[in-house]
C-alpha cells in the first residue's frame, strides 16, 4: 500500500496547549519521494498574537482577524491527515498540541505513525552545527522563504525529510542496520521509517561506495597517507615583490605587510643566529599564509614546521582553509597534520564494544548511532568535528583513545586505528599543526610526542601565559576521585580484572590490595581537606607557615596519603606490566576492559605527583589553595609561563612568537619579561585607517559601576543591550570581566531579545566556544555574550561584526585569591603588580577587543566602553595610548552613541584620496 507522508508545522499563540491556540497550520504531503500537494491555512486564535510571536512569526492580529477559527477547519485538518503518516520537525510540540485542538473540538485524537526530523537529522547530519531548521536549511541549501511561517517550514522540513532518506538510502547496509537495531529510543514511529529504509536496501542492495570498508562489521571511510615528495629543483624563495605577484598567479592579492611577514619568517629560521623572534602583526593582514609559504621554502618531513595555535577554531582554519589556498600555488606544498591529544579520537574496537552491550540510556544510543555515520565520514576520528555541546557524557568516555601503547596487533580495528594514521601521517608531513595546551602538556609526558624539528611558531603568542599557567595548575579533586571509585566498584570493574589477570595470584592479590587503598585513599584525602580547610588560610591560600600548623592528626594523615599513593603507584605500574604482556591474547571485550584500568591508573598517577608537590614545593612561585565546598586542593605556578625551565623549549633550536598584540604602549618587552627570554620584537605596521574605519564611544552618562550594586549592574548592562539591540539590526558582540554578571544580564535580556526575535548566544548556556561562534558566524543579526577568551582570537570578518560592546576595563579582580597571591610575588620581586603586570594585561585585552573589528581595510567597526575609567583615571591616558594614535574617541550620553554609532557604521566608506 502507498504510504502517504503529511509533513506538519504548526504557529502558535504559545507552547501550552491547554491556554494558546493555532495561528496558521501548514501540510505538505509526499508520495513515492516526492512532494505531490501542500495545504496552508491561517487560523483565527480568537485572542490577541503576542508581540513575541508576532515579531518571530511575521503573522499579524490584522492577517488572522479575517481567518476561519480552528473550529472551522478542524475537520478538513482531521480528514486530510488520517491514513497518513504524521511528519514534523520536532513531533513532540507539533502531534500533541493538534491533538489537543482536535480534541477540544469535538473530534478523536489522532492515531497515526509519527516520525520526528530532528531525532532523524541529528543521526544522519552528525556533523551538523545546529539543528534547529533554519541552520540545517542554509546547510543544505534548501528552500526556506519565510521561516516560522508554517507553510515555509512545513516545505523545508519535507525537503529535509527527502535528502535524508536519500542519504539513508547511500548508507553501507551494515550501517544503516545498525542503526535500526537502537531504534527503540526514537520517538514515535521513526524507527519503523529507517526499517522501510533498510528494507528497500535489502530487497535493491547497493554496492558499496568505493571510499568504504566494512571491518569487523563498522562501515569505515577507507584512508591513505600520501608520500612526501620532494622537489629537488625548489625555485629559490621569492623575497622580492615582483617575484611574489608571479608565484601568487592571479589568485592572492599582494600586501605589503603580508610580505614583510614572509620575510621576517623566512629570514629568522634560515638564517637567524638567535633562538626567539617575536612579531606583531595586525590581524587581517593574511598573516596565516604569512608564515605558511615560506614555510614551503625550508620544512621537510625530517625537520617540520610545528605551529602551535590557541585554538581548535584556528587550527581548522589552517587545514581547512589555509593549506589548500596555498598548495595551489605552490611547487613544494605543505603537507599538513594536526596533532592533538590522544582523547580527542575515537577508539573503534571501544566504540565496537559499546555496541555489543544493550543500552537503555536514549541519549547513549542517540550517539552511538550518529556516530555509526559519522565512520562513514571522517578520515580523522576527531570528536570535534562532531560539534558537540560537551563531551562530559559518559559515552564519549568509553570510546575515547587511550593511546597507541593500548592496541593490540590482533585487534581487528589495529590497522584502521586513527591514532595509527595520524602517526604514519606524521612521518611524510612538514607541517604539524597543534595548540598551546598540547604544548604546554609535553613537560608531563613519559614520553615526547612533538617531533624533534628545529623550528617552532606559536601563532597568537599572547594566549600561551594563560595556558601554561592553566596547564600548571594541578589539583586533587577528592570528590570526583571518590565518585570514579564507586562507579568501578558498583560496575564490578575490579572483579572483571580479577578474571583478566586469569590465574596470575600475584595480579589478582594486587588488584584485590589496589580496591582497598583506593578506598583508604578516599577516606583519608577527605579527612586532609577538612583539616586542611580549617587551618587559619588567607582566603583559602595556604602559606608555609600556615601548612607547618598542622595539627598531628594531619601530619598523620599526610604521611600515610603519601605511602597510599606511593604503593597505589607501585601497584598500578606492576599490573600494567603484567596487561601488556598479555595483552596479545585480550579480545574486543578485554581491550576495553584494559582501557578503563588504565584510565584508573592515569588518575592516580596524577594525583600521587600533585600531592607530593603540595606536601612538598614551598619555593615563593608556588602557591596553594583550598577550595571551600568543592572538596579540592592543588597548588599553581606562578612562574609557569618562565619558557626556559620548560623541557619543550630545550627542543627547539628557533623559535617564533607571532601575534596581533605583543606590546604595550612604547613597552616592547612585556612578553619576553613574561616568559625569561632574550628577544627582539618586530613590528609590522597596521595598514589599517582607524581615523575612517573605527570609533570609541565612552558613554558620559555610565554607572558608577565601581561602586554598583550586581544587581543594579546587570540591569544597568541589559538596558544597554536592548537599546543597542533595538537600534541596530546587526551581529552585537558583548564582552564581559564577569561569568556571574554575564549570567545575571542574560536572564534580564533574554525575554525581551526573544521577543524581538534576535537569537542569544551565550557562553556557558550554547555549547563550546566553537559551537557558539560558528552559530554567531551563520546568524544575521545574533548577540553574542562571551568572557575570558571571547576577547581574543575569535576571527569574524568585517560584514560579519561591526559592534562590540566592553562591559568593563578588563582588569583581573586584585581579590581573586590567586590574583592576590600573584601580586604578592611580583611586589617581594621588587615589582610593582599594577603597573608591570594588571595595567599592561589591560592594555593587551582592549587592544584584542578591537582588534574583533578591524580584520580589513574595507571593514568599519565600533567599540563601546561602558567604563569611564577609561578618560578619568589616573591611568587611563596609558590605556589610551596602547590603542591606535588615530582611533577617535567620543565621549557622549548613551542615546547619541547609539545615533552616532549607526550613522557611521552606514556612512559610504571613505577613500585615503577623499
Amino acid at each position: 500500500m502507498k504510504k502517504t507522508y503529511a509533513v506538519v508545522d504548526i504557529e502558535t499563540t504559545g507552547t501550552d496547549p491547554k491556554s494558546d491556540r493555532i495561528i496558521q497550520f501548514g501540510c505538505v504531503l509526499i508520495e513515492d519521494d516526492a512532494i505531490v500537494s501542500r495545504l496552508s491555512i491561517d487560523i483565527n486564535p480568537d485572542r490577541q498574537i503576542p508581540n513575541q510571536i508576532r515579531t518571530l512569526t511575521g503573522i499579524t492580529n490584522k492577517r488572522v482577524k479575517e481567518a476561519p477559527y480552528f473550529e472551522d477547519v478542524a475537520l478538513t485538518i482531521y480528514n486530510l491527515l488520517t491514513d497518513t503518516v504524521f511528519v514534523a520537525h520536532n513531533i513532540y510540540f507539533d502531534y500533541p498540541f493538534l491533538n489537543h485542538e482536535l480534541k477540544r473540538c469535538g473530534l478523536p485524537e489522532l492515531e497515526i505513525p509519527g516520525i520526528d526530523t530532528v531525532e532523524l537529522s541529528q543521526i544522519f547530519l552528525p556533523t551538523s552545527l545546529s539543528f534547529r531548521l533554519g541552520y540545517l536549511a542554509q546547510e543544505l541549501a534548501l528552500t526556506h522563504e519565510n521561516p516560522h511561517q508554517a507553510d515555509s517550514d512545513a516545505e523545508v522540513t519535507a525537503q529535509l525529510l527527502l535528502r535524508l532518506k536519500d542519504k539513508m538510502k547511500r548508507l553501507p547496509f551494515v550501517t544503516l542496520e545498525a542503526i535500526a537495531a537502537r531504534g527503540e529510543h526514537l520517538a514515535f514511529q521513526t524507527q519503523t521509517f529507517i526499517e522501510e529504509v533498510l528494507t528497500e536496501l535489502r530487497e535493491q542492495p547497493q554496492e558499496l561506495a568505493p571510499e568504504l570498508q566494512i571491518v569487523n562489521g563498522l562501515a569505515l571511510q577507507k584512508k591513505a597517507v600520501p608520500l612526501f615528495e620532494e622537489n629537488y629543483y625548489q625555485p629559490a624563495y621569492p623575497r622580492a615583490k615582483k617575484n611574489k605577484v608571479k608565484l601568487y598567479q592571479g589568485r592572492l592579492e599582494f600586501r605589503k605587510e603580508q610580505a614583510r611577514l614572509m620575510n621576517l619568517v623566512y629570514d629568522f629560521f634560515q638564517q637567524s643566529t638567535e633562538k626567539n623572534l617575536l612579531i606583531e602583526a595586525a590581524t587581517g593582514i593574511g598573516k596565516t599564509l604569512g608564515y605558511l609559504l615560506p614555510a614551503c621554502f625550508f620544512a621537510t618531513p625530517e625537520k617540520p614546521l610545528v605551529v602551535s595555535t590557541a585554538s581548535l577554531v584556528l587550527q581548522e582554519q589552517i587545514m581547512i582553509h589555509d593549506l589548500p589556498l596555498l598548495n595551489q600555488l605552490m611547487e613544494q606544498p605543505l603537507q599538513g597534520v594536526v596533532l592533538k591529544s590522544s582523547r580527542h579520537y575515537i577508539n573503534l574496537a571501544r566504540f565496537y564494544q559499546t555496541l555489543q552491550r544493550p543500552v537503555e540510556q536514549k541519549q547513549y544510543a542517540f550517539y552511538q548511532m550518529a556516530v555509526l555515520v559519522w565512520l562513514t565520514e571522517t578520515k580523522t576520528g576527531d570528536f570535534d568535528e562532531l560539534n558537540q555541546t560537551n563531551y562530559n557524557h559518559p559515552f564519549w568516555h568509553d570510546i575515547s583513545h587511550y593511546g597507541t601503547q593500548t592496541l593490540v596487533k590482533n585487534d581487528p580495528f589495529y590497522e584502521v586505528d586513527f591514532i595509527r594514521h595520524r602517526n604514519e601521517q606524521l612521518k611524510q608531513s612538514n607541517l604539524i599543526v597543534t595548540n598551546h595546551a598540547f604544548l604546554a602538556q609535553e613537560d608531563e609526558r613519559e614520553f615526547p610526542e612533538l617531533p624533534t624539528t628545529p623550528y617552532l611558531l606559536i601563532d597568537e603568542a599572547h594566549h600561551l601565559n594563560h595556558t601554561l599557567s592553566r596547564q600548571s595548575t594541578e589539583l586533587i579533586d577528592v570528590t570526583a576521585f571518590q565518585k570514579m571509585i564507586q562507579q568501578l566498584t558498583e560496575k564490578a570493574w575490579f572483579e572483571t580484572w580479577q578474571v583478566l589477570a586469569q590465574k596470575d595470584q600475584q595480579s589478582q592479590h594486587a588488584l584485590a590490595l589496589l580496591q582497598e587503598i583506593a578506598g583508604e585513599l578516599i577516606e583519608d584525602l577527605t579527612d586532609f581537606y577538612h583539616v586542611i580547610s580549617d587551618l587559619p588560610t588567607t582566603e583559602r591560600i595556604l602559606a608555609k607557615d600556615q601548612f607547618d600548623q598542622l595539627p598531628s592528626t594531619g601530619e598523620e594523615l599526610l604521611s600515610r596519603i603519601e605511602v597510599l599513593y606511593q604503593d597505589a603507584v607501585t601497584l598500578t605500574e606492576q599490573l600494567k606490566r603484567y596487561f601488556q604482556q598479555q595483552q596479545a591474547r585480550f579480545s574486543l571485550a578485554e581491550q576495553d576492559q584494559l582501557a578503563h584500568f588504565l584510565r584508573l591508573a592515569e588518575r592516580l598517577a596524577v594525583d600521587e605527583r600533585t600531592f607530593h608537590d603540595f606536601t612538598n614545593q614551598f619555593a615563593a612561585r608556588y602557591v596553594r589553595f583550598v577550595e571551600p565546598k568543592k572538596m579540592r586542593f592543588g597548588l599553581q605556578d606562578l612562574q609557569a609561563d618562565n619558557l626556559p625551565q620548560t623541557k619543550w623549549y630545550q627542543r627547539f633550536e628557533r623559535i617564533l612568537y607571532i601575534g596581533g598584540t605583543l606590546k604595550v604602549g612604547s613597552q616592547r618587552d612585556y612578553f619576553p619579561k613574561r616568559w625569561g627570554i632574550e628577544a627582539k620584537l618586530k613590528v609590522i605596521q597596521s595598514p589599517y585607517d582607524y581615523a575612517n574605519q573605527a570609533r570609541l564611544y565612552v558613554p558620559s552618562d555610565s554607572l558608577d559601576i565601581q561602586h554598583a550594586p550586581a544587581e543594579h549592574y546587570a540591569h544597568y548592562l541589559a538596558e544597554v543591550v536592548c537599546q543597542l539591540a533595538g537600534h541596530e539590526q546587526r551581529p552585537i558582540l558583548v564582552l564581559f570581566t564577569s561569568h556571574d554578571i554575564l549570567q545575571r544580564v542574560y536572564q534580564n535580556v533574554r525575554g525581551p531579545l526573544l521577543q524581538e526575535g534576535r537569537e542569544l548566544l551565550a557562553q556557558g548556556v550554547g555549547g563550546s566556544r566553537e559551537r557558539l561562534l560558528k552559530r554567531f558566524l551563520l546568524s544575521k543579526d545574533g548577540i553574542l555574550f562571551g568572557a575570558d577568551s571571547f576577547w581574543e582570537g575569535i576571527d569574524l570578518p568585517g560584514e560579519i561584526l561591526q559592534l562590540v560592546v566592553v562591559t568593563r576595563l578588563p582588569f583581573e579582580n586584585p581579590q581573586r585569591p590567586l590574583v592576590k597571591a600573584r601580586n604578592q610575588y611580583l611586589e617581594a620581586q621588587g615589582l610593582n603588580p599594577f603597573y608591570q603586570d594588571s595595567l599592561p594585561h589591560t592594555a593587551l585585552r582592549l587592544r584584542q577587543a578591537l582588534g574583533r573589528l578591524i580584520r580589513g581595510p574595507q571593514d568599519r567597526g565600533v567599540l563601546i566602553l561602558l567604563d569611564a575609567r577609561f578618560l578619568t583615571a589616573s591611568y587611563g591616558s596609558r590605556l589610551q595610548k596602547s590603542l591606535p594614535k588615530d582611533l577617535p574617541i567620543e565621549e557622549k550620553p548613551l542615546h547619541e552613541i547609539i545615533l552616532s554609532a549607526s550613522e557611521f557604521l552606514q556612512a559610504p566608506q571613505m577613500s585615503d584620496n577623499s
